[in-house]
């Protein structure tokens, strides 16, 4: 195999690390102020984990084969010194199996330091496809159980391309989950205030949040083993629950090793030890394929969740000051056991654990039960901590999702973190230079927004292509954004807590038999009802009968794009302002993009209306016609529609 070389300033550093790499007291680096300072740094970042990676990779091949020269050495003097009785080569044998454990430890150690410095390369090098919108190139991590909403689709909060994609740091199924909670449920705004402030913690600590994302792809977690391993960490024992056989595998080890040195030192002259060899070849034969089962069972589920064994210490460690980052703290330090600690001893469990793969595995079993040990080892953690894992886990989980939001305020370093105001009848979400967050920086276009008071609209016009659609989204993933504690694709933004309702995306069901007709009548259907639900009535309740705060009732915040185009002119303009006019009587606020320049031609809608558009560019030229759009959004109502333009554009024969 070849393998590049390594700088000497990386091999000076890679001899200095510590036994297990980690950040112990990372340093607090000054946020870049735009995206060429990230792209920058994190390139910086590559190189180094590039050289010390391939460092590792160098040592850790040596130490494998200082192991294979060991175990030779150790067969050649067994073999010789029995065949020509030679006792100083029998008595060397202790000597070369410690030194085989001792290079084994070493080697497992460099593994560590390897695999810990090509996953941080790997982190780091998702960085810049995030601020590229590679979404092709960027790996989607999300949880296999799904939980959805009825915007979701409509705003791309989840899937490829997605606001999910775009946090792609959580990567474990437990803070993947979390994190896909926050999107689609909206937190109470003081819980959204001590997320922001954690998250502008994390934001420039670069080093602790790619440890935080290293351990959960380290462990290689999926949502199956995560929940095997919770059900055999709170299960019952196997072996304390044979008391026999868990005797006997005490008893005729010890016998082996005490009548082995009887003979070597001539107490007696017969090997009586082999007896006890063959009892322990018969428990083997009898018991051993349900212990190797358990010990694989355990082995896979265990190694999910070794990785964590550092963080939790990692964690500890820091000098966090926002409350909801010393909350956490607290939480996986309550109780009479560490997290860390325990973590710890597990790891070093399966360590030994896995000289069962190893060459001189028969020779342990055989000798002393080595399986035996390591399942009673196993079990006895399982009785002392076992029960206190799911909610270090759930804790950890939390952390994770307030870093993944830490990472997107650092990859776009021109965002805001939006202000929430009380609900009230002047309560409007207004945003300047908002823009979509799942378009890349050197493409998109902000606009500055203003939504509200409750009972108004805004009603956007525009021809095809033009931006309404994305305009719509812009909001709506912002506001999703906003309400999970992240920053927003805007340099300021302020709004109230407000109830998502859109119908963006609509689609018909060959399946169930609905129109597209229908399909979207469902789906304005359960706007309204989201309405409603959020409607206060006089005694400060609202009509679902929950008493709501100030601060946390939610003003509906509507989003319609094109309703209702499935039938003809006439009644989509009757059906869509009866529609609006519910909204609106419902206290709500909202957007509604068309592509009909009459709809606000009814008189009441003056008065609950503004109006905004965007336009194009046509020219004729040397090359054809051709079309551009600058997607801005002007005030008042579109005086130009480019259907006709466009037919002409892509070559369709017009009359």
């Amino acid at each position: 195999m070849q393998r590049q070389p390594a700088s000497s300033s990386a091999n000076e550093e890679a001899q200095s690390l510590p036994e297990r790499p980690s950040v112990s007291s990372p340093e607090t680096q000054p946020m870049p102020t735009n995206y060429a300072e990230v792209d920058a740094i994190y390139q910086q970042r590559l190189e180094r984990f590039a050289a010390l990676r391939n460092e590792y990779n160098r040592q850790r091949y040596l130490a494998a084969n200082l192991g294979v020269i060991l175990v030779v050495a150790t067969v050649a003097a067994l073999v010789l010194g029995l065949a020509y009785h030679l006792i100083p080569l029998l008595l060397l044998i202790p000597v070369l199996i410690v030194a085989f454990i001792l290079a084994f430890r070493r080697q497992v150690r460099l593994d560590d330091h390897y695999n810990h410095y090509a996953t941080l390369w790997q982190i780091n090098s998702e960085g810049p496809l995030r601020m590229r919108r590679d979404w092709a190139q960027l790996p989607l991590r999300h949880p296999m159980s799904n939980e959805s909403s009825p915007f979701a689709g409509d705003l791309d909060l989840l899937g490829h391309a997605s606001l999910q994609h775009l946090l792609n740091t959580a990567t474990t199924p437990a803070g993947q989950i979390r994190l896909r909670g926050w999107l689609l449920n909206p937190a109470p705004v003081a819980e959204i205030r001590q997320r922001q402030e954690a998250v502008a913690e994390l934001s420039p600590q670069i080093d602790l949040r790619d440890e935080l994302s290293l351990f959960g792809r380290m462990s290689a977690m999926t949502e199956g083993a995560y929940a095997r391993f919770l059900e055999w960490a709170e299960a019952s024992p196997w072996l304390a629950t044979h008391p026999i056989l868990n005797a006997l595998t005490y008893i005729s080890p010890a016998l082996v090793v005490l009548l082995g040195i009887a003979q070597l030192t001539r107490l007696t002259p017969y090997p009586f030890w082999l007896v006890f060899i063959g009892i322990n070849l018969i428990i083997v034969q009898t018991q051993g394929k349900e212990v190797d089962a358990a010990l694989e069972r355990v082995a896979e589920r265990q190694r999910v969740f070794q990785p964590y064994a550092g963080l939790f210490a990692l964690v500890g460690r820091q000098p966090f000051s926002a409350p909801l980052l010393k909350r956490i703290q607290a939480d996986l330090a309550a109780g009479d056991l560490n997290a860390d600690a325990e973590m710890r001893r597990l790891g070093r469990i399966m360590t030994w654990g896995d000289l069962r793969l190893s060459l001189i595995s028969p020779f342990l079993q055989w000798a002393f039960l080595w399986n035996f040990h390591i399942l009673r080892a196993l079990e006895g953690w399982q009785a002392r901590a076992g029960r206190r894992v799911g909610v270090w886990l759930d804790t950890l989980s939390e952390l994770e999702a307030l870093a993944a939001l830490a990472t997107l305020a650092y990859d776009n370093p021109t965002w805001a973190t939006p202000t929430f105001i009380p609900t009230n009848a002047k309560a409007r979400l207004t945003a300047r230079n908002l823009a979509h967050p799942l378009l890349a920086p050197d493409v998109v276009v902000g606009n500055d927004v203003s939504v509200g008071p409750p009972g108004t609209f805004l009603l956007v016009t525009g021809s095809n292509m033009s931006g309404k659609s994305t305009l719509l989204r812009a909001i709506g993933v912002n506001v999703a954004l906003a309400q999970a504690g992240g920053p927003v694709c805007a340099d300021e933004m302020s709004l109230p807590p407000l109830a998502l309702a859109t119908s963006v995306r609509v689609q018909d069901s060959l399946e169930y038999g609905v129109s597209y007709y229908m399909a979207e009548l469902y789906r304005l259907k359960d706007v309204v009802e989201i309405a409603e639900a959020n409607q206060p009535d006089p005694s400060g309740e609202s009509t679902n009968g929950v008493r709501a705060k100030t601060d946390d009732r939610r003003i509906p915040l509507f989003l319609l794009d094109e309703i209702l185009h499935g039938t003809n002119t006439s009644e989509r303009q009757i059906a869509a302002r009866s529609i609006i006019r519910r909204l609106l009587s419902l206290g709500a606020i909202g957007v509604v993009s068309t592509h009909d320049l009459t709809l606000a031609d009814a008189p009441d809608f003056a008065a609950i209306s503004s109006n905004a558009h965007f336009t194009e560019d046509f020219a004729r030229g040397p090359d054809g016609p051709s079309m551009r759009f600058d997607y801005k959004l002007r005030p008042g109502i579109a005086t130009s529609s480019n259907a006709l333009k466009l037919m002409e554009i892509v070559g369709l024969p017009l009359e």
